[in-house]
């Protein structure tokens, strides 16, 4: 019993009660049903839609939350390979997976940077130089370029400059955004149950199995995604370097280094390496431009009919132009970070469908053979359609 003789049954710990309760009728009741029932539609609709708003405000942040989990997929996968290899507990192979990631780009950055910065300063030479011999070769050819034309394209080139300038001083600013998504991202890898978890209990009960098959299949096919695309970049990168310092290629090993990270980008990845390594190649002469672009058309050729297959058969096949559609989209609407994610959100988005696809064929097979749905099925699709 409380103080003032009021029954304290089924209060707990610090349950507060009031002294005086309110009486009589609430003024905000609705009598009627049918408005009840129109005004909580009208609030779950507003719900909804202040829901998306919300979704859209914070969208960028999202994409960060999932650059984490593509993160924890390629160090989940790497401990997992390494698993097969040495039998010990999944913390220490994530930390192995976590210190050889961290002692590359070390040995990246100290050891290769100093050369790959001295290559790096050749490049506006190189470019002016290029620009210069294609001047003189169209003058040579008849067409009518005077001294006002040259200045005007030095001026969109040095606007081009700083244009550089600013996208290079954006990608230090964005440093901090990397550094979220590798924290994030290791939480994640180092306690992956824990999250899948907290999801699951957000979750009605009898749609979690469904979220719990749809989460796995979502997992296996990021894992095996990345580690294709590493295994491109890997690839793309060793080839193209050895090629080029096989020739005699200026920059040989800046090359490898780009065409290896933007081979993390399909589609436009390539186009943008191949446009710079032929641009350097023709600065030693023509011969020496045709091997790049029999480099870069090989290297492609092994990536595209060899590494590209192999990888689809395992993961989802995604199609080209839907690939660079998204890739467009991405790209407007977030810039660099939603270009290099809209591949394996894409990748996601088509493991849902394919499992939303997948129970309303059961659903409607059960409803064929008994006359009534399967009622995992119909949680599951009922889910779907809220």
């Amino acid at each position: 019993m409380s103080e003032d003789g009021r029954s304290s049954v089924g209060l707990e710990g610090n349950d507060y009660i009031p002294s005086e309760r309110p009486t009589g009728a609430s003024p905000t009741r609705i009598s009627n049903p049918q408005l009840q029932q129109e005004a909580k539609r009208a609030l779950v609709w507003a719900s909804v839609i202040g829901l998306i708003i919300l979704c859209i405000w914070i969208s960028q942040s999202l994409l960060v939350i999932f650059g984490a989990f593509v993160f924890a997929a390629m160090v989940d996968g790497g401990a997992r390979l390494l698993g097969r290899a040495v039998p010990i507990s999944r913390t220490i192979r994530i930390g192995i997976v976590l210190l050889l990631t961290g002692a590359f780009f070390v040995w990246l950055f100290w050891y290769g940077g100093t050369r790959v910065s001295q290559e790096a300063a050749q490049f506006p030479q190189i470019i002016n130089r290029q620009l210069l011999d294609l001047i003189a070769y169209l003058q040579g050819r008849g067409f009518d370029i005077g001294p006002d034309i040259v200045r005007t394209m030095l001026e969109q080139m040095a606007s081009g400059v700083g244009t550089v300038t600013r996208v290079i001083g954006g990608l230090f600013g964005g440093f901090a955004t990397m550094l979220l998504i590798l924290i994030i991202g290791i939480y994640m890898a180092l306690e992956p149950d824990l999250y899948e978890r907290g999801f699951a209990w957000l979750i009605p009960s009898a749609q979690r199995e469904n979220f719990y098959i749809t989460a796995s299949r979502m997992a296996a096919t990021m894992r095996r995604l990345m580690a294709g695309r590493l295994l491109g970049m890997l690839v793309e990168g060793i080839f193209t370097w050895a090629l080029l310092a096989w020739y005699g290629v200026p920059m040989a090993a800046l090359l490898g280094i780009i065409t290896g990270l933007l081979a993390f980008v399909p589609n436009v990845g390539a186009i943008v390496s191949g446009l710079l390594m032929v641009t350097v190649g023709f600065s030693g002469g023509v011969d020496m431009g045709l091997f790049t672009i029999f480099v870069y058309f090989l290297v492609q050729t092994i990536d595209g009919y060899i590494l590209v297959p192999m990888i689809a058969r395992k993961t989802v096949d995604l199609a080209p132009g839907l690939v660079l559609a998204m890739q467009l989209i991405m790209g407007v609407l977030f810039g660099l970070i939603g270009l290099f994610l809209a591949d394996p959100l894409l990748a996601m988005i088509k493991v849902a469908l394919e499992r939303r696809a997948e129970l309303n064929s059961k659903e409607d097979e059960s409803i064929d053979t008994t006359g009534a749905p399967d009622p995992a099925a119909a949680n599951a699709t009922t889910l779907g359609s809220r």
